[in-house]
């Protein structure tokens, strides 16, 4: 059913938390009690890909930061201190980076679509749109927008692994794995793009071998 308007969201808000406690009496207490999630997500901000949903996880147990195209670039501190916050404080294991299929930001990327001021942001998109321009020629135009959607998130884990919060945590010792994954709103499956990073060391080889899958991957 299609919410109408503003205050049925506080009806149905009511409506979830009442069934909530029947269902498990305690627990708003324990989500108020402490925050140990071992996984963050970085997605996009698209209204269909929620991260607790998608990965089948309860409230506290996954940190979530969402922009338009799952970008990560070393000036935006809102980012970089979400993932310092969850790093350092929280003690995550596993950091996703998580792109969809069908994303708007990238098709605008792909085709120069003009947004507005969302261009700007797109821009870096762009950057990988180029960067693989080659590679994206060798695939079929209807499915160069999927394999964006994948290069855009293995670039951003490339991002991820560069800043100087995932170098100085693996320099002390602490086991954070970088994954690059790609969600489906066909099917709501999520691919791995074998793009995983466990530490310093071995971040362009496990680069070259995912992009080079992008390259290969059958589609239909």
């Amino acid at each position: 059913m299609t919410t109408t308007s503003i205050e049925e969201l506080f009806v149905h808000n009511r409506e979830w938390a009442d069934q909530m406690e029947r269902d498990r009496p305690g627990f708003f207490t324990g989500l108020m009690a402490q925050q140990k999630p071992k996984y963050m997500w970085i997605g996009c901000s698209d209204s269909r890909v929620p991260a607790n949903q998608i990965t089948g996880l309860e409230p506290g147990e996954v940190f979530v930061h969402r922009n338009v195209a799952n970008v990560v670039v070393p000036s935006d501190l809102n980012c970089l201190s979400t993932i310092q916050y969850s790093v350092d404080h929280l003690k995550i294991e596993h950091l996703m980076v998580v792109g969809h299929y069908g994303c708007g930001g990238v098709y605008a990327a792909l085709n120069n679509l003009r947004l507005g001021l969302v261009d700007n942001w797109t821009r870096h998109v762009r950057d990988v749109r180029d960067k693989h321009i080659k590679l994206l020629e060798g695939i079929s135009t209807q499915f160069r927008h999927d394999a964006l959607c994948e290069l855009n998130a293995i670039e951003q884990v490339v991002n991820v692994a560069q800043s100087t919060v995932m170098q100085d945590a693996w320099a002390r010792g602490q086991k954070v794995t970088l994954h690059g994954w790609c969600y489906s709103l066909n099917n709501g499956h999520i691919t791995n793009l074998e793009m995983t990073v466990p530490g310093v060391g071995g971040l362009e080889d496990v680069y070259n071998k995912a992009v080079e899958k992008v390259a290969a991957r059958k589609r239909d």
